[in-house]
């Protein structure tokens, strides 16, 4: 992948190289050219000068040929214009803009813009939200043998219990973000319309996990 990322503070850094140590280019933008030696000396991508609202600041910095952006500035407007920009004008699709205000954050969701507050999230979970869905999960156990990642259940699935689900994907559902709140499942809960499943596989199981979440139940459940 090729990622855009507008701002170079303490996330937009982090961000910067977790994404060039994963192989992906990287092109970083900021006001403050000062501010790119955050990125320390091994960092091989492209430092741009400018406002990432400025189209030719994002041609600069090759966002027609990005898979994804993201905007991380310390201020709200520019990270949401930004956004916006990327999105709408260039046809970006995996866009992630952060917010301070959480009360906006909700607009901006409906604009299919992926949004995080500072408070909560890390550069960590922004990496989350570009990479391709089970590209990188949400936590690997120090020997890289068990993962867990967060899938949202698809129409097919609703209706299932939990325990179809973990039988033929080869794994366990530690539990359900379910309208806002956690519950822990057995294997004889039903899955619901918007679930989101925190599943924990096994590093080499994780694709055949997703194929099943995509293809659906073989049987009736």
């Amino acid at each position: 992948m090729h990622v855009v990322i507008m701002g170079c503070g303490r996330v937009g850094s982090t961000l910067a190289r977790s994404l060039e140590d994963r192989n992906h280019t990287v092109a970083v933008i900021d006001t403050e050219p000062d501010s790119f030696r955050r990125l320390g000396p091994g960092f091989n991508g492209d430092k741009v000068a400018g406002m990432g609202f400025d189209q030719q600041v994002l041609e600069k910095a090759g966002i027609r040929r990005a898979d994804a952006f993201a905007a991380v500035s310390s201020g709200d407007n520019s990270n949401i214009i930004a956004a916006r920009v990327a999105r709408e004008t260039f046809g970006i699709q995996q866009v992630v803009a952060r917010i301070y205000d959480p009360g906006r954050a909700e607009v901006y969701q409906r604009l299919g813009i992926t949004t995080v507050a500072t408070v909560k999230w890390t550069a960590d979970q922004v990496l989350r939200r570009l990479l391709p869905v089970g590209a990188e999960p949400d936590f690997r156990d120090p020997s890289g043998t068990i993962r867990m990642d967060h899938m949202m259940v698809p129409e097919r699935w609703v209706g299932s219990t939990v325990g179809a689900f973990q039988e033929q994907a080869r794994a366990r559902v530690a539990w359900i973000d379910r309208l806002g709140e956690g519950m822990l499942p057995t294997r004889d809960s039903v899955v619901q319309e918007g679930d989101l499943l925190h599943v924990v596989v096994r590093e080499e199981n994780a694709g055949h996990a997703y194929d099943v979440l995509e293809a659906g139940p073989e049987h009736g459940d």
